[in-house]
């Protein structure tokens, strides 16, 4: 056992839990999450490039520059994109399960520093 591991198997054997179950559970997650960014890297950059030599090719050629087949691939890997970042980050994408608690205490001490003493 590494002492990365050992340190996390330390700190989680208070109750029932396994740590090897929790860290290969967080392991997962990271995994997923980076193969969410990747995806977004891959997409920015090919479509990037494609939008980039077909506007290039049509400005040389005199037609027009926006066209549905320049923008319908990065429209439709787009949706494919959001469906995609729906299933690794689920609910959690706009209000997390702290959501509420974390915008009130926000609030509280946005208000708490613009009172006058």
């Amino acid at each position: 056992m590494g002492r990365l591991r050992q340190r996390m198997y330390e700190n989680y054997t208070s109750g029932n839990e396994n740590p090897d179950a929790r860290y290969d559970m967080a392991y997962k997650r990271v995994k997923r999450i980076k193969g969410f960014y990747v995806h977004v890297m891959v997409y920015v950059l090919v479509n990037a490039f494609i939008i980039v030599s077909n506007i290039n090719r049509n400005f040389i050629r005199g037609e027009d520059i926006l066209e549905f087949e320049l923008l319908s691939t990065p429209i439709f890997w787009g949706i494919g994109l959001l469906f995609h970042g729906i299933s690794v980050f689920g609910k959690s994408l706009f209000f997390g399960s702290n959501w509420e608690e974390k915008k009130i205490k926000e609030l509280m001490d946005k208000d708490k520093n613009n009172k006058w003493e």
